[in-house]
């Protein structure tokens, strides 16, 4: 059963950090592993972890265009969902392309400064396959750096024993976790193969976990190095990630997830369980909260969440994360709810109420979130999805001074200079920077800017 509480009984430890992922030493012997002997510990740690350790690791382009032309013939219904969404998330990544604008403004006359926005070269995407293999994340990943402009995708992902091989594999009673099928062609899941082929990754290797980072991150004698590498995973993957952070860029490094409602008395109580539960269902220490100021509401959510447990597949996680971690809160208003909510900075921030001034007002209240979802219509599972935004966002915390992945993790906003000899504007910057540099006991910069004054 969900905990009811009130807002002056909230535990601190509520609004602490939940990234789960302190430093682990096996992931740092892996990375230096994978930087020291290239594929050679791919194939070792793959032999070890997966279920396949095939004896090559990039999956033919028209091994990608069958999966996806396999999925349309026997799954239409996925196949339009993935194209569906991936439609929506380009258009709404280009328009954030759009918002990066290059320009250069004469700040002081014969003063030109600049901004451009570029991409990145090479950017590495993760992709898990582990008891849900992340179709969607494909989509989320790799469709913010096609907008970007990126001109080079690698997507890494856990590798899988190929048609070709299973048979050999079934003989040998390998190709299962702890007893991988080894040699065989590489191959992953289809349906990550056919959402990267629709989304127009052309480079995908069969690597996993920590050492997949490490590869994007070093390069390997197959695995191209990346400049930035975005992508969930487990808390081996999230600490292979913080660990290559300033070698290459990261996305973020994200912990369990969550979710906040606030609703009012015209929430639909199964709609809210609902949208609680489906957050639930991800991991055990997935964070389910709900404030509202109706005790009401409150409790008719706890009884919904309860009957739909009964009917859930994936109750067994669902209800440990309800139990563990779920919380309705009873406010005193719906202020004290936003409140509440910005101490928190969730990860999807849903407003369940009417359309009207005080939705209005608290939607203008809050602002530390990844997502926000307005009205009882917007489902959070809709940005999972298939409504354009990206579903890779900031957790524990993080929101408070982050957003979620974007085309902005693969662009660089660089900036420039060109001035006018002699011009006014290139006399005074000259004349200043000389006086800032004597007082900064700097006399080779004071000299490089007024050499160019004829002093």
């Amino acid at each position: 059963m969900i905990k009811i509480l009130r807002a002056d009984e909230i535990e601190d430890i509520f609004f602490d950090g939940r990234d789960f992922g302190a430093s682990i030493d096996i992931v740092k012997d892996v990375l230096a592993d994978v930087r020291a002997r290239g594929d050679a510990a791919l194939a070792e740690y793959g032999a070890k972890f997966d279920v396949s350790a095939p004896a090559s690791l990039e999956i033919p382009l028209a091994e990608l265009k069958a999966a996806a032309e396999k999925m349309q013939r026997e799954n239409p219904a996925l196949y339009k969902a993935i194209t569906y969404s991936h439609d929506l998330a380009l258009r709404f990544a280009r328009r954030q392309r759009e918002s990066f604008d290059d320009f250069e403004e004469e700040l002081e006359p014969g003063v030109f400064t600049g901004q451009k926005t570029i991409p990145v070269e090479r950017a590495g995407v993760y992709v898990p396959a582990g008891r849900f293999p992340l179709v969607s994340t494909v989509i989320m990943t790799v469709t913010p750096a096609v907008a970007a402009g990126v001109q080079d995708i690698v997507l890494c992902t856990p590798p899988r024993v190929h048609p070709d091989d299973r048979a050999a594999a079934e003989k040998a009673g390998s190709g299962i976790p702890g007893k991988p099928f080894t040699g065989g062609k590489p191959y992953a899941d289809e349906g990550i193969m056919a959402a990267a082929y629709i989304c127009g990754a052309k480079h995908v290797y069969a690597t996993g976990g920590a050492q997949a980072i490490g590869a994007m991150a070093f390069g390997t004698q197959t695995v191209p190095r990346a400049d930035v590498i975005v992508g969930p995973g487990n808390k081996f993957v999230a600490e292979a990630k913080r660990l290559v952070y300033g070698t290459v860029g990261i996305d973020m490094v994200a912990g369990p997830t969550e979710v906040f409602v606030i609703a009012d008395k015209s929430a639909h109580p199964a709609w809210v369980a609902a949208d609680l539960l489906a957050q639930a269902e991800h991991d055990v220490v997935a964070q389910p909260v709900m404030a509202t100021d109706s005790e009401e509401l409150a409790r008719a959510v706890a009884a919904e969440i309860e009957k739909q447990l009964g009917s859930l597949a994936t109750r067994a996680v669902a209800e440990q994360s309800i139990e563990n971690c779920g919380r309705i809160i009873v406010c005193k208003n719906l202020e004290e709810a936003a409140e509440i909510a910005n101490r928190k900075a969730p990860e999807h921030l849903e407003l369940a109420m009417d359309e009207g001034e005080l939705r209005d007002r608290i939607a203008s209240l809050v602002h530390n979130y990844g997502s926000l979802f307005i009205g009882h219509s917007s489902a959070e599972v809709f940005g999972d999805y298939a409504a354009g935004l990206n579903h890779t966002l900031p957790t524990s915390g993080s929101a408070r001074f982050t957003g979620g992945l974007s085309v902005r993790v693969f662009l660089k906003t660089v900036t420039t200079l060109r001035t006018v000899d002699g011009s006014a504007g290139a006399v005074a910057s000259a004349e200043a920077s000389g006086v800032l540099g004597d007082a900064e006991g700097l006399a080779g910069h004071a000299r490089a800017a007024r050499i160019r004054l004829g002093k």
